[in-house]
């Protein structure tokens, strides 16, 4: 190639991440349409035209890998120092930036009832926390952050001895000697300490979140009939026709496995409106979500089981698949509820039986065929997602490795964009007091932090941001070793999706038409990050 080829792909990279800078300024959304969603003549003209949405900038391939219940301070809290007393020993370059973490006074003298500690390598499997939208609010207590211990903590395991659990508990973090492979792709990639649970709350909101931006506009239906019911655990603040938010972790109605496979009687969540599935088909644009265990393992009265199961280090079995942290499977639009392969190799990431739904098998398929969609989300086995009492940091990290390298060593990689992102806290302790931009005044669970904000379109239950979740982008094109201090969420990876495929934006009070963008932790104009293979057992650069 010459120099004058050179320069001019050098312009036309930096003029398309001129592009999606201008469409993730908040007001500006892709494609011209002032963010609405494409209705009536434009919708069906978008679904024959029969032509795919190239991206707008370098970016081809999209990977989300979501992991489990992680507050940043968790995992980060005393980034980039290590104490090198056990585990696998970190040491960071001379450059490092240094995070928003545990100051010495946070350590020493916390307002909290209990001073942080650290969890050594041994005690990688804890207890779970609560994360409950109330009681996270009560922890945050009006942006104090000194209630943990009172409203969500739990340092007591019953019947799971292999557990550790101690007063104080939920103040405890990991550091680089535990958590060493998210540590070493922050060294060589970027990460931000200012990224945020958009509202408070468990799973299935943070995964809503993910996927549309939105919590509002379900449901409650009977899981043998799908007669709609009333169920406050389902669904909060309804109107008049049942539809209101979801604030807890009810399973998705178009879901076989939901409801343990339909012989409890657990109600189950139904989800009207747009995701980022729907805004990708619209745009012939090629998309995922493969998750561990989607793929049945046999089937009973009439409906798909999904039996498969892994030991975690403590030598628990855990069931692989937990349908409440699917959120494509509450939407009928994106959901295939039998859990039916893809008709072929080819057809993995196009619309056919299996609806964009998977295996993580297939993603294994798809990558290793040259045939790795423009857009992927990775959700781990259960015992591989990092989520308390069932998961743990080491066996997440065997997840994320492994998935990282397979992809770094393909020929996709030189295209890629890989986000390590959450669902939500569990409860973790976070010392950055949240500034809550949508409030929400349900007089049972919200406090009043909450109802001095107003409520985006009138729909309550979203109060948030909440707390600092971990996110890392690891890409070719990720500004090196970096810390980003700009304010994210987790709807600012759907508005990255969005805007370099010229998406347009959710509608509706999503969420995605507030957020920040990815900018500050990639450069665009051209790759400077090289690969690192790390090995998935330790999480140390692999020799």
């Amino acid at each position: 190639m010459g120099d004058r080829q050179r320069t001019r792909r050098r312009a036309a990279a930096a003029a398309a991440a001129g592009a999606l800078v201008l469409a993730a300024v908040p007001g500006c959304a892709s494609g011209g349409d002032g963010g609405k969603e494409p209705t009536g003549r434009d919708r069906t003209a978008l679904t024959a035209s029969g032509t795919s949405s190239r991206p707008r900038t370098p970016i081809e391939h999209v990977v989300v890998i979501f992991g489990e219940n992680i507050s940043f301070d968790h995992y980060f809290g005393t980034y980039p120092k290590a104490a090198n007393t056990d585990g696998t020993w970190f040491t960071p370059s001379r450059r490092t930036p240094r995070a928003d973490g545990l100051t010495k006074r946070l350590l020493k003298r916390n307002p909290n009832r209990y001073n942080p500690k650290r969890l050594a390598h041994e005690q990688a499997l804890t207890c779970d926390q609560d994360h409950s939208y109330a009681n996270e609010q009560k922890a945050v207590n009006g942006g104090r952050m000194d209630k943990f211990v009172e409203f969500t903590e739990r340092d007591k395991c019953t019947g799971q001895p292999i557990l550790y659990g101690a007063p104080g508990l939920v103040m405890d973090y990991y550091d680089g000697n535990t958590v060493t492979a998210l540590w070493n792709y922050a060294q060589h990639y970027a990460m931000s300490d200012n990224s945020w649970d958009t509202i408070f709350g468990p799973s299935t909101p943070g995964a809503l979140n993910l996927a549309s931006g939105q919590t509002h506009g379900a449901y409650a239906v009977d899981p043998y009939t799908h007669k709609r019911v009333t169920d406050a655990s389902v669904v909060q603040s309804p109107d008049k026709n049942g539809i209101g938010s979801v604030i807890n972790d009810p399973q998705p109605a178009f879901d076989d496995c939901s409801a343990k496979n339909h012989t409890a009687h657990n109600n189950l969540a139904v989800m009207t409106g747009t995701n980022v599935g729907d805004l990708l088909n619209r745009k012939k644009v090629t998309w995922g979500w493969f998750q561990g265990g989607f793929r049945p393992t046999g089937k009973e009265n009439g409906y798909a089981v999904c039996g498969a199961a892994h030991q975690n280090i403590g030598g628990n079995q855990v069931i692989d698949y937990i349908p409440h942290h699917q959120p494509f499977q509450y939407y009928k639009s994106t959901a295939n509820e039998k859990h039916l392969p893809p008709s072929s190799p080819a057809a993995i990431g196009r619309t056919d039986r299996a609806n964009h739904q998977y295996d993580l098998a297939d993603f294994d398929t798809a990558l290793k065929g040259g045939r790795l969609p423009a857009v992927s989300f990775l959700k781990a086995p259960a015992y591989q997602d990092g989520h308390a009492a069932y998961s743990d940091p080491l066996d997440e990290q065997r997840f994320v490795a492994e998935s990282v390298n397979s992809i770094q060593r393909s020929r996709e990689w030189k295209s890629t964009v890989i986000v390590i992102a959450y669902d939500d806290s569990d409860g973790w302790y976070d010392h950055r007091a949240p500034r809550i931009l949508n409030g929400s005044s349900d007089a049972a669970v919200d406090t009043p932090q909450c109802g001095k904000v107003p409520a985006a379109g009138g729909h309550q239950d979203r109060c948030g941001p909440s707390q600092r979740l971990p996110l890392l982008v690891i890409s070719p094109y990720a500004r090196v070793n970096h810390i980003d201090h700009r304010f994210t969420e987790q709807t600012s990876v759907l508005r990255f999706i969005e805007d370099n495929w010229g998406l347009g934006r959710i509608g509706g009070t999503s969420f995605d038409a507030r957020a920040g963008g990815l900018d500050g932790l990639l450069d665009l104009r051209r790759p400077r990050a090289g690969r690192l293979l790390l090995d998935p057992k330790t999480g140390a650069p692999a020799r």
